[in-house]
């Protein structure tokens, strides 16, 4: 079982109190606006639990929203309140759900009221570090201004310590700490990334870490997980799998969990998978007349297979000069 790291902040300066204000004067309006809040806060709350696995996950977000509703009867009832540090590091390999959850806690907390707007701005090393001096604090500056009222998301932020001393990334960690101080009362930060590149970040980073107080594991899913998010992927498209497709498919994501990749892309994966299915069932039955409602919703077995190779090409090898090499691996 992994440790879910949280803390949450206790401090009672006139910032932190500031942070607490917005969603109490909400509750001052209709109560009908108090009650379409709630139920829009129910949806979303809702959404999260139709989401395959992420129990840690889960049961974070349920600690927040108790931990920020509470503090609001606790403020009706003249009792001091405590702001809470919301910035995270979420840890996963790709295909974990991490943005997904980035993105219904920025919906949440707007809801909420800790957000003035909730949206989500995602960006990665490009997207912050310039090319020479000065850039890098101007870019950086533009994606924490565009984040104000929600969350930014930095994936693979491990990236941004990557380049020693003289590297502009370790300039751009510097702009995004002031800003979180600066926009501490409407701005949420997510850093992102492989477990093992950001346990290294951290360590090389000291500081952060005690910026950081919410970390989050986001771990593989496991093959009856992976089967479960297929179903409801295909249920969405209106498809369903025959029980020899089924059982080919049960076959291929434990081939892939045993035997492919670390970094194999999890949900992205049996995205892949499913949509490749979907392409072979058209073209098996695009020749057809008369085809039945069944027939088009139907994964069938051979779907779902491997083509075979052109004779004398060997997979990972080109049939054409200079052309890229050929693979057929489903998770690709």
């Amino acid at each position: 079982m992994r440790k879910l790291q949280v803390k949450f902040g206790t401090s009672n300066t006139k910032g932190s109190s500031r942070a607490l204000i917005r969603p109490l004067q909400r509750d001052r309006g209709s109560g009908d606006n108090e009650l379409n809040s709630r139920r829009r806060v129910d949806a979303v709350m809702a959404e999260l639990e139709k989401m395959i696995g992420l129990d840690n996950v889960k049961g974070l977000i349920k600690e927040l929203r108790a931990f920020v509703e509470i503090q609001r009867r606790r403020q009706r009832e003249g009792l001091v309140s405590s702001a809470n540090t919301l910035h995270m590091i979420f840890k996963g390999n790709p295909g974990t759900g991490k943005s997904t959850v980035a993105r219904l806690m920025g919906r949440l907390f707007k809801e909420l009221g800790v957000l003035s707007q909730g949206h989500l701005i995602e960006v990665e090393r490009a997207d912050l570090v310039g090319e020479y001096i000065g850039h890098t604090a101007h870019k950086a500056r533009e994606q924490l201004k565009k984040a104000i009222g929600g969350i930014l998301f930095i994936d693979e932020a491990y990236s941004l310590a990557r380049g020693g001393e003289k590297d502009f990334g370790r300039e751009a960690i510097d702009v995004l700490v002031k800003g979180m101080e600066d926009y501490r009362e409407n701005l949420i930060l997510i850093l992102a990334g492989y477990k093992d590149e950001m346990d290294y970040f951290l360590e090389t980073n000291p500081g952060l870490r005690s910026r950081f107080p919410i970390q989050l594991e986001f771990p593989d899913y496991t093959v009856p997980e992976l089967l479960a998010i297929a179903q409801v992927m295909l249920a969405e498209k209106q498809y369903i799998l025959t029980p020899a497709a089924a059982g080919e498919l049960e076959k291929i994501l434990r081939r892939e969990v045993l035997l492919g990749h670390r970094y194999n892309g999890n949900a992205r994966m049996v995205r892949n998978i499913i949509e490749r299915a979907m392409r072979r069932q058209a073209l098996r039955l695009v020749n057809k007349k008369n085809l039945t409602r069944q027939e088009l919703m139907s994964i069938e077995r051979e779907d779902l297979l491997r083509p075979a190779l052109p004779a004398g090409v060997k997979e990972g090898e080109s049939n054409l000069p200079g052309g890229p090499p050929i693979c057929y691996n489903n998770s690709r």
